[in-house]
């Protein structure tokens, strides 16, 4: 019987369960789907409980028939960034949580600068005060639901929290503790003054782990509910950009994996602790390394929603093709020229974040006339998002860490148009390796360290990382991009008054 890691990621749209050998190869996956509530403009919110109620249904179908549970060794998770589950001292949630796109806990940012100032939770945290994070939200909650803020013992991130229902055991990992303006990035601790400072408990804190360290065993209850094995380690597990990061082998200084989820953006690893306040900075799950992260709210989210409210010719070709919408959609964009014929797209359809940081920007099309067709929007989306991307690059690369070749994963990589837009747009080489399951590949990577499959981490990635496809950028396009992207940096510069208002 052959000895497999499982990877479980908790994603925004969907969790995704994945078994591997210890090279690397996919053996088995699964997902599960559970919505977003957008109840209040601003707001974005889940349930954690579906997440789990999701986990345990993957897991159910990857053991009926395709995977022994005896044959798991390990089990790492990771997830989605900035959630802020509240538990009692049961463990019952007390409330959806807010999740990445949420921006409600604006006003309790401006309270935090006030009582402890901007620069110095910089000096501490590397990262800015904004309302995605999550000690933010945690003001919010004790501000608009009291009691939900006094009967919380504890508060989870979304990877911490299934950790919590398979084992039983109350972990956070270092790689989203930048999320609490507490965390001291480069000590790897927490500051517990800042805590006092801003009225917060202290002991709503969990307790600090690596990546890679079993935290506990599957708990006989989890078993009953997963079909998973009672004893199998569970190591705390990682943000999912930082996993996605691992699983395409971005462990040294230099290496840049570009996320093409549902969010877009990019990791650049770092030897030192390179932060600037408009990018995100988080401990690596290799010691003494870094991430500096741009996060965009475009990534594929932005071309799924152009699909799914503009795309129906699409989905009648694909049906009548049997193929899927989405590669309908790329053969069309395919045959429009680069640059759009001035169209321009801006991909902020729920605010911002790096390195604009701003939660009331809004998507803008700009460049309408009637030569444009439906073909020049959905290249447009793309090109956009590709613009992005590289604005987050440029900025890292003034904070003194420049990207060389980058590490495309996530359902975008899929796309041959969409990647080689990007590497025109950057100017940079993309690299595919494995692009749909690499967060799920980071995740039991971890797992595999921590159980000893693997010696290092560099071991795990020379084992487990091959790249399959290669994307030089086309020189002959740069100009045309270069122009557009000037468009893409002044269109905002011209709005940002009316979309700060």
């Amino acid at each position: 019987m052959k000895e497999v890691l499982l990877g479980i990621d908790i994603g925004t749209s969907a969790c995704k369960v994945a078994a591997f050998l210890p090279s690397g190869a996919l053996i088995a996956q699964e997902s599960e789907e559970y919505p977003v509530q957008y109840l209040q403009n601003g707001w974005a919110q889940q349930e954690p409980e579906k997440w789990w109620e999701a986990v345990c249904k993957a897991l159910k179908r990857l053991f009926d028939g395709k995977l022994d549970a005896g044959q798991v060794q390990g089990i790492g998770v990771d997830g989605q960034s900035w959630s802020a589950v509240a538990v009692d001292r049961d463990g019952k949630v007390l409330c959806p949580t807010p999740i990445w796109m949420d921006t409600r806990a604006s006003a309790q940012c401006e309270e935090m600068k006030e009582k402890c100032g901007e620069e110095r939770l910089f000096s501490i945290s590397k990262n800015p005060v904004q309302p995605m994070y999550t000690m933010p939200k945690v003001l919010w909650y004790q501000e608009e639901l009291p009691l939900v803020y006094a009967q919380t013992d504890k508060i989870l991130q979304s990877n911490g929290f299934i950790v919590y229902r398979l084992t039983g055991e109350i972990s956070q990992d270092h790689s989203q503790g930048y999320g609490w303006n507490c965390y001291d990035v480069e000590k790897k601790r927490w500051a517990a003054e800042i805590c006092r400072e801003t009225g917060i408990r202290e002991e709503l804190l969990p307790p600090l782990a690596e990546s890679y360290e079993v935290i506990g065993r599957v708990s006989e209850r989890a078993a009953k509910e997963t079909g998973l094995l009672s004893g199998t380690p569970v190591v705390a597990g990682w943000l999912d950009a930082a996993c996605a990061a691992l699983g395409v082998g971005v462990i040294y200084p230099g290496q840049t994996q570009e996320q093409g989820g549902q969010a877009g953006g990019m990791s650049i690893c770092t030897g030192q602790a390179h932060a600037d306040i408009r990018l995100i900075l988080s401990p690596h799950v290799v010691p003494g390394r870094w991430l500096l992260q741009g996060g965009s709210v475009g990534g594929g989210g932005a071309v799924r929603w152009f699909s799914q409210e503009f795309g129906e010719t699409d989905r009648a070709e694909a049906r009548r093709k049997g193929t899927h919408a989405l590669s309908e959609m790329d053969t069309a964009a395919e045959a429009v020229e680069p640059g759009c014929g001035g169209l321009v797209f801006l991909p902020y359809l729920a605010g911002e974040r790096s390195p604009l940081w701003n939660p009331k920007a809004k998507g803008v099309f700009y460049g309408i006339d009637f030569s444009k067709s439906r073909s020049h929007f959905a290249r447009s989306v793309m090109e956009g998002v590709a613009f992005s991307l590289r604005h987050n690059l440029e900025t890292a690369e003034k904070a003194g860490a420049g990207a060389k070749t980058l590490r495309s994963m996530g359902g975008a990589a899929n796309s041959a148009l969409w990647t080689q837009i990007k590497a025109d747009v950057t100017g940079k080489s993309i690299e595919v390796p494995a692009s749909d399951t690499a967060s799920a590949l980071g995740a039991a990577i971890l797992a595999g360290v921590g159980t000893g499959i693997y010696s290092s981490f560099e071991h795990a990635a020379a084992q487990t990382v091959k790249v399959k496809r290669m994307y030089h950028p086309d020189e002959g396009k740069k100009a045309v991009y270069d122009k557009a992207y000037q468009t893409y940096r002044e269109l905002y510069e011209r709005l940002e008054v009316m979309m700060k208002g």
